[in-house]
């Protein structure tokens, strides 16, 4: 078994590397959905703190929830985790401390991503660059899961990081799919014909829009949108698919009852998918107590493999 301190570190490489992409995602598709809507029917720029849980941090920032503020926040401010930029340095900081568990080329992608990445994160934030140099960071994020995916034995290293890039991927999931639910809810009356871009723009958010639109037909619906980024296990951004990813890997790891429990808690909740659900009203609710779940999965991974006396028993 790994040292806890390295599983823990690999872990949360994946999720950080994973967290900058999907917040780049975010960004990007809220920018082209405040363009394309009419701004009486625009969906403002709350939404996006509200999903990444970062209105208290932004808050004590700034006093107006405006575009410029809220972009610089979650793409280039360092003060906040979970901006694009914090996250790509996070990443690197903990592939720094494993670089004798992965392939060196990997350790010199996400190098030079963090560099590029806070050279240029002010300049990005303006309207005019930003969607170029989001597609840049998604780009940058690729190349090095590509690098990983092609070159890392598929051991315990591999699978930490992994799992940490699937419980990520299943979370940010979840919180671009409140970002549509939210917009519609709010504009539920002056939306009207435009609802339809909303749930494109939510699919593209996450590179599913085609791949939707050859499993379920050339129309957009909210509930066939929804079921679709829950529950299609063939789509690998899906939470579904995630999951069930994860608890492969989980799999393979010893003393994995308490984290493979939290798995099916997971599951059973996706099982219940339905009803209310389905509607942008009700889809916040459920999309709270999967995250709620999901962050649960996060603590019996902490429990089991990464708090030294608990992980040194599962050696």
């Amino acid at each position: 078994m790994l040292l806890s301190s390295v599983a823990e570190s690999l872990y949360w490489a994946g999720r950080h590397l994973e967290r900058a992409e999907g917040t780049a995602r975010l960004v990007r598709t809220h920018t082209e959905m405040f363009i394309d809507l009419p701004r009486a029917v625009g969906p403002g720029w709350g939404p996006l703190l509200a999903v990444t849980g970062s209105w208290t941090a932004f808050a004590e920032h700034h006093d107006a929830v405006d575009e410029d503020s809220v972009v610089s926040f979650l793409l280039a401010d360092p003060s906040n985790e979970g901006s694009v930029v914090s996250s790509l340095t996070r990443a690197r900081e903990n592939f720094r401390v494993t670089r004798g568990f992965i392939p060196n080329r990997l350790w010199e992608i996400v190098n030079e991503a963090d560099r590029w990445t806070r050279a240029t994160a002010q300049a990005g934030c303006g309207r005019g660059r930003r969607v170029l140099w989001t597609e840049e960071v998604i780009r940058r994020c690729h190349t090095a899961h590509g690098s990983a995916d092609a070159t890392m034995s598929r051991d315990q290293a591999f699978a930490f990081m992994a799992i940490g890039r699937e419980v990520e991927q299943a979370d940010m999931t979840s919180r671009v799919l409140d970002v549509g639910g939210l917009t519609m809810t709010a504009a539920v009356d002056t939306l009207g014909p435009y609802g339809d871009i909303v749930w494109m723009k939510t699919l593209r958010a996450l590179g599913a829009e085609q791949m939707y639109r050859r499993q379920m037909g050339a129309l957009i619906s909210p509930a066939a949108a929804i079921r679709f980024l829950l529950r299609d296990g063939a789509f690998p951004r899906s939470v579904e698919h995630s999951l069930t990813r994860a608890a492969q890997l989980v799999r393979e790891l010893p003393n994995n009852q308490a984290a493979l429990a939290a798995t099916a808690t997971v599951q059973r909740h996706l099982d219940q998918l339905g009803g209310e659900a389905l509607e942008p009203a009700g889809l916040s609710n459920y999309l709270d107590e999967l995250q709620v779940h999901l962050a649960t999965l996060h603590d019996r991974l902490a429990e089991t493999y990464f708090l030294a006396p608990v992980a040194d028993e599962a050696r």
